[in-house]
């Protein structure tokens, strides 16, 4: 898709997946406006797609606007999962914005200021 060989690729791909790693590792807590989302990751199958579907690993995202990224594999993307991550890696007071998954819902009545984005709008 972006006309590079296969080598090229895997080289752009190895190279993000360590600035990620050294990212994380440096343990700074996010404030101001951040995004959540989780997302579902794994090879094409036919069937449910996204959250339920078989075969797919729940990943979790933390955006920074404007700057760092948090990502971590997870169980599954519940309230006693996500909101414990986010009261972890994200400072009182910031801005969360989130899509309108219930397992979110807790974050409305946290010491974040909780905005949902609609994707059906």
């Amino acid at each position: 898709m972006i006309g590079v060989n296969k080598n090229t690729a895997q080289l752009i791909f190895s190279s993000t997946k360590k600035t990620i790693a050294q990212e994380q590792d440096s343990g700074l807590a996010f404030e101001g406006e951040v995004e959540a989302d989780e997302s579902y990751f794994g090879s094409k199958r036919k069937g449910k797609r996204g959250r339920g579907a078989a075969g797919k690993v729940p990943v979790f995202g933390l955006l920074k606007r404007g700057g760092r990224v948090f990502i971590e594999i997870i169980p599954d993307a519940k309230s006693r999962t996500l909101i414990p991550i986010i009261k972890e890696k994200v400072m009182p007071d910031s801005i969360v914005y989130t899509d309108s998954l219930p397992s979110y819902n807790a974050l409305d009545i946290s010491e974040f200021r909780h905005l949902r984005v609609n994707h059906s709008k």
